[in-house]
């Protein structure tokens, strides 16, 4: 499903405009960003959360060439699906 779909599908869902549908979807998506680069998590009960976690630095190989690489640390978004969605998905 692409961004503009999940728009549409909000607008018809809520009986509104696509514009306040996205509206609404750049609200949401702009609240989790923050709160992810705060270091914080977001949290939505049946669906999911989001959070942070700290990949530590390591050591790869480069698949063309074999060379070791350093690879640094870094922090990475996760999803971590909900007991409701995860259910829905496994009917």
């Amino acid at each position: 499903m692409t961004r503009e779909e999940i728009i549409a599908q909000m607008a018809a869902d809520a009986s509104t405009t696509k514009v306040a549908a996205k509206a609404a979807l750049d609200s949401f998506l702009s609240s989790v960003t923050k709160t992810l680069k705060k270091g914080g998590r977001v949290s939505l009960v049946g669906f999911g959360t989001f959070s942070v976690s700290k990949r530590n630095a390591r050591v790869g190989r480069n698949p063309q060439t074999g060379a070791s690489i350093n690879i640094p640390a870094r922090k990475v978004a996760r999803f971590k699906a909900g007991k409701g969605l995860s259910d829905t998905v496994n009917k």
